[in-house]
């Protein structure tokens, strides 16, 4: 699902940035699971996965 342009978990106003970027600042999987209890433990792996696949894709020009 897609939320103001930007991907998020499961339909609900949590995007994936987010949820990287408190991993990133050295918050524990736990800590963010305790901050927002709808989200699961497979959330945060999910988009952790996601971040790395965008983090690995190449954009190919179109030839003109």
């Amino acid at each position: 699902m897609i939320m103001g342009g930007k991907p998020c978990i499961r339909g609900m106003r949590v995007t994936v940035g987010m949820i990287v970027g408190l991993i990133a600042s050295g918050y524990s999987r736990k800590e963010i699971l305790d901050a927002y209890p709808y989200l699961e433990e497979d959330d945060i792996m999910e988009a952790l996965a996601y971040a790395a696949w965008r983090a690995e894709e190449i954009e190919v020009p179109f030839a003109a």
